[in-house]
């Protein structure tokens, strides 16, 4: 287990190259166990690349992230640890369309954690309960709406019971209707103690859930803070101008 006092998640002078163009400048940023941090800022700011950082699926050029205790390098053991600790659910679902919504959430804790059929089918309907739609188990993704779809991501991750969940703009291709849905349950795992970074533009879900903000431009973290002191008085006139164009939206 962690020491409490000890970030899970440690980031040191962190930079990303895409090509020439620089996606992350010299970004720091400490997460502690159980702490929600909502990252936002304006379309190219870095917010994306910083999270799929933390689990490899962009490799960081400089600079050293540490999550909970290991230090992230290409090397395979320490990266299926991480992966192991480390759930992410994304924009558009990525669930396997061939496969019904209760063989997608056991997939992972067969193949990966080695559970039996009836224990991975277990934990799998255990978390369709938790994201209010354990009825819809046998079907496809295909045949779900776009907000129950995201609810089996939510689930999928929690199949392999993480102790840090990252989310990149997971209500950004949802219809306006379906977005409630989705902030519902992510708001229910926030009061539960999971440790989450969001990548989001949802100020009202972020004002009501997040206990650090970040607000991201140009590839560098220009403000953080708790989300009743930079809504009230963003110390950055970026940040203050960001904010107005999302809630004047």
């Amino acid at each position: 287990m962690s020491d409490p006092q000890t970030p899970i998640i440690s980031m040191r002078n962190v930079s990303k190259f895409f090509g020439d163009f620089q996606a992350l400048r010299d970004v720091n940023l400490d997460v502690r166990l159980g702490e929600r941090v909502v990252i936002c800022g304006p379309s190219g700011s870095g917010k994306s690349t910083l999270i799929r950082c933390i689990n490899r699926l962009e490799a960081h050029e400089s600079g050293e992230i540490i999550v909970d205790g290991t230090v992230l390098t290409d090397n395979p053991k320490n990266l299926d640890k991480i992966r192991g600790n480390v759930g992410m659910v994304f924009q558009q679902f990525n669930l396997f369309p061939h496969l019904t919504v209760i063989d997608n959430l056991t997939l992972g804790p067969r193949r990966v954690l080695g559970l039996s059929d009836a224990d991975a089918k277990s934990r799998a309907m255990k978390y369709l309960e938790r994201v209010q739609i354990p009825d819809q188990a046998d079907k496809f993704p295909r045949q779900l709406s776009g907000g129950q779809q995201q609810r089996v991501a939510i689930a999928r991750s929690l199949c392999m019971e993480p102790r840090i969940l990252l989310f990149d703009e997971p209500t950004s291709a949802l219809d306006p209707e379906m977005i409630a849905e989705v902030l519902e349950v992510m708001t229910e795992l926030a009061a539960s103690g999971m440790t989450m970074i969001v990548v989001t533009h949802e100020m009202g879900f972020a004002r009501r859930v997040a206990d650090t903000m970040v607000f991201m431009d140009k590839g560098e973290i220009v403000e953080t803070g708790a989300p009743e002191d930079v809504f009230t008085a963003p110390k950055s006139k970026r940040f203050g101008t960001f904010l107005q164009q999302i809630l004047n939206h």
